[in-house]
């Protein structure tokens, strides 16, 4: 394959979306070889939809609605909330609806604690303190 042939085809792949391949629109057909996954989530927060932003809004004349979010995962948002939420108030939005629930699945009903050494006060040459604490041991508390 040459370099122009390889960014035809890259540029194809990237045209079409990640699960559609050039002869179609068709996504997972019987000509497809590969599945991939989305790489979009729907935001989660319960009022994303209500939201009165222009990306937001969907459909043809007559027949607007407002929809929710999608959210692309990548790699800063990989492993984190904001891969399920559009944003910081969307995230607290759910926070604020679903915490019971939340809790609910894994009370606490007993404090964690890790076991430390005596921690050491010094005081700097600039006349601040600074305080030293180290863990000590194995962790024994159940989270």
């Amino acid at each position: 394959m040459t370099v122009g042939e390889w960014q035809q085809a890259t540029q194809r792949s990237e045209y079409n979306g990640t699960n559609r391949n050039y002869s179609g629109n068709r996504r997972n057909g019987c000509h497809s070889m590969v599945v991939h996954m989305s790489d979009f989530k729907w935001c989660h927060g319960p009022s994303c939809h209500k939201s009165h932003t222009q990306d937001r809004i969907r459909g043809s004349k007559g027949s607007k609605v407002l929809r929710t979010k999608k959210v692309k995962t990548t790699e800063w948002n990989r492993g984190n909330g904001y891969e399920y939420f559009c944003s910081t108030g969307c995230w607290q939005d759910f926070f604020l609806k679903f915490a019971p629930q939340c809790i609910a699945i894994a009370p606490r009903n007993t404090p964690l604690e890790t076991p430390i050494e005596d921690p050491v006060r010094e005081r700097s040459e600039y006349g601040y303190y600074n305080t030293t604490i180290k863990e000590r041991g194995v962790d024994t508390s159940m989270e």
